[in-house]
C-alpha cells in the first residue's frame, strides 16, 4: 500500500508539529458545470507522519478547467497554488514550518517505462496523483510522494501571485523543450491567451530570434508585445502566412506553436510552418474530434509535430530557477485578483476570455 492509498487519519496525530491553530472545516471551490461553481464546506485534511499541510496564500485559475469536457462534476478546482507549511509530520525532514512551497499537483514515478524514456507526465501514476482536496481551498494536504518528487521552496522575493505561474508556465517550458528550437529560429505563436503568452515570453530563453504572435484580440496582441513578441498579427486581416513571410525575410516560421484548443487553430498554425520546421500542439483538442492534414504535405514537407502534456519535476525546477534569476517576468500576464468567496465570479471572467489572463484567487 502506498502513502497515498493508505487510510487517512481523522485527527492530527500526536507528534504533528503545527505553526497555527488549524480549523476543522474550510470552504473549497467545486466544479459542477461551467456555470455552476460552488463553495462547499469540507473537512480540513489531516496529515500523516510523513506529510505536510499547506495554508495556501494564492492559487490561480487554469484555462483548461473552463473547458466543459475537461472538468467533471464534483471536482475540486485549483492546481496552481503556493502556500506556507503550517503543519508537518514527525518524519518530515526536508521541509520546515513556515516555509513557502510550490507543489506540483501531479507527480510521476521515476522508474516506470514511460519515465525511463523521459516521459514522466505519461506515467499512469501521474494523473492519478493529486493534492488533497485541491488548491481552491485554504488548506491542502501534501503527500510524502509529492514532497519527494516535485516540491520546491519559493524564494522570499517572488510574490505569491507570480509564484502561481510556476505550474502553468512550467508546462510551457516543457513544451518548448520538445520543439528543438535552434539559435535565431523564428517562432510563431497562434493564440495569445495566458499560455500562448507564456510561449511568446519563454521562446527567446530557448534561443528563438524573432517571435511573432497571432491573435484576433487587439488587447491580447498588445500584451504579447509587452511580453516580448517581435511582431504581432491579426488573423482577420487576411493571409497570415503571407504577412509572416513579409516580416520574416520571405520565410515562414521554423517553429509554430498552437495555443488555442481547436482543430481550426491547429490548421492555421500548420500553415505558418516552413518545410523542415516544427508544429507544436500547445493546447488540447476536444476528444473525438478529427484533425485532417494533406497526406502529401505530411510526407514531403518533413514538418515535425510535437506535443507535451503538463509539467514534470525537471520543468518546474528549471522554470523556478529562471523566475528567481529574473530571466522571466510574468507580471504583465497577471490581470485579476479575487478572494475565494468570489470564485464563481472569477470563473465566469475566465470563461468570458475577454480582457483577462491569469486570475489569482487568494484563499
Amino acid at each position: 500500500m502506498t502513502t497515498q492509498d493508505r487510510p487517512r487519519p481523522t485527527t492530527f496525530d500526536a507528534g504533528i508539529r503545527t505553526l497555527e491553530e488549524i480549523p476543522a472545516t474550510q470552504d473549497v471551490g467545486v466544479y459542477y458545470g461551467p456555470e455552476d461553481i460552488r463553495l462547499e464546506q469540507r473537512p480540513v485534511p489531516a496529515i500523516g507522519a510523513d506529510e505536510v499541510l499547506l495554508r495556501l496564500t494564492a492559487s490561480a485559475l487554469c484555462g483548461g478547467e473552463a473547458m466543459d469536457w475537461y472538468s467533471g462534476p464534483g471536482k475540486v478546482l485549483g492546481h496552481e497554488g503556493v502556500g506556507v507549511v503550517v503543519a508537518a509530520g514527525p518524519d518530515v525532514e526536508d521541509f520546515s514550518l513556515g516555509q513557502r512551497l510550490f507543489v506540483n499537483h501531479h507527480i510521476g514515478r521515476m522508474s516506470s517505462h514511460q519515465a525511463l524514456r523521459g516521459h514522466y507526465t505519461l506515467d499512469p501514476a501521474y494523473k492519478a496523483s493529486r493534492l488533497d482536496p485541491g488548491e481552491m481551498a485554504r488548506y491542502v494536504r501534501v503527500s510524502a510522494r509529492h514532497l519527494e518528487t516535485d516540491t520546491q521552496v519559493v524564494p522570499d522575493d517572488i510574490p505569491d501571485d507570480v509564484a502561481t505561474t510556476i505550474e502553468p508556465w512550467s508546462c510551457v517550458l516543457g513544451g518548448l523543450k520538445t520543439c528543438g528550437i535552434l539559435p535565431g529560429d523564428t517562432v510563431a505563436v497562434v493564440g495569445a491567451g495566458f499560455m500562448g503568452l507564456g510561449f511568446v515570453h519563454l521562446a527567446s530563453r530557448l534561443g528563438a530570434g524573432r517571435v511573432v504572435a497571432s491573435d484576433f484580440s487587439a488587447w491580447r496582441r498588445g500584451k504579447a508585445l509587452e511580453l516580448g513578441a517581435s511582431e504581432v498579427l491579426d488573423p482577420s486581416d487576411g493571409d497570415t502566412a503571407a504577412r509572416l513571410r513579409e516580416l520574416n525575410d520571405g520565410l515562414l516560421a521554423d517553429v509554430a506553436v498552437v495555443a488555442a484548443p481547436s482543430t481550426a487553430t491547429y490548421s492555421a498554425a500548420r500553415a505558418l510552418v516552413e518545410p523542415g520546421g516544427t508544429l507544436h500542439l500547445g493546447a488540447p483538442g476536444r476528444p473525438g474530434t478529427v484533425w485532417e492534414q494533406d497526406a502529401a504535405d505530411a510526407y514531403f514537407q518533413e514538418v515535425t509535430v510535437t506535443s507535451k502534456y503538463s509539467a514534470d519535476h525537471r520543468d518546474t525546477h528549471q522554470y523556478l530557477r529562471l523566475l528567481a534569476a529574473g530571466r522571466v517576468d510574468p507580471r504583465p500576464a497577471i490581470t485579476h485578483h479575487f478572494p475565494l468567496s468570489r470564485l464563481p465570479e472569477a470563473f465566469a471572467l475566465l470563461r468570458a476570455a475577454g480582457e483577462s489572463l491569469k486570475i489569482v484567487i487568494h484563499p
